[in-house]
């Protein structure tokens, strides 16, 4: 038997070992909850919700991710907004489980999406942002 024999069945057992180990991590999940097409079908933009976070996703990006299923959906609706004032035609499609979520938040609140997406939008443009999380942005 020769050295390199030994040390590349060392380096395979290493090797194998690790693999093991990697794939008993508990792996992340990832969820589908919201696409932004162009007029040609393209991926825009998405939401995934991911290790119960949701996640925006823009031109194949991370943008950001919040606990607040009302924001990233506001979010992603001013993307489409914006998209749409250019003159290019969008389709936002959206899960259920995305849309409740998002109305139950802001009803605690005492708001409707509307409501609640409008004082994003307004926020936005002062410089802070309001969340459902933080609805008072003043207040930090």
């Amino acid at each position: 038997m020769s050295i390199q024999s030994k040390a590349r069945r060392d380096a395979n057992r290493k090797k194998n070992a690790r693999e093991r180990r990697a794939g008993d991590a508990p792996r992340s999940s990832i969820e589908a909850h919201a696409e932004l097409r162009d007029g040609a079908g393209a991926l825009l933009g998405g939401i995934a919700r991911q290790d119960g976070e949701w996640v925006l996703g823009l031109d194949g990006q991370m943008v950001g991710g919040s606990g607040s299923a009302a924001t990233i959906l506001a979010m992603l609706k001013r993307a489409a907004a914006m998209h749409e004032r250019a003159g290019n035609r969008v389709v936002l499609k959206f899960s259920d489980e995305l849309r409740d979520t998002a109305d139950t938040e802001v009803r605690a609140q005492g708001l409707s999406l509307d409501q609640f997406e409008a004082r994003l939008e307004n926020g936005m443009q002062g410089g802070a942002i309001p969340t459902a999380e933080h609805p008072d942005p003043s207040a930090h």
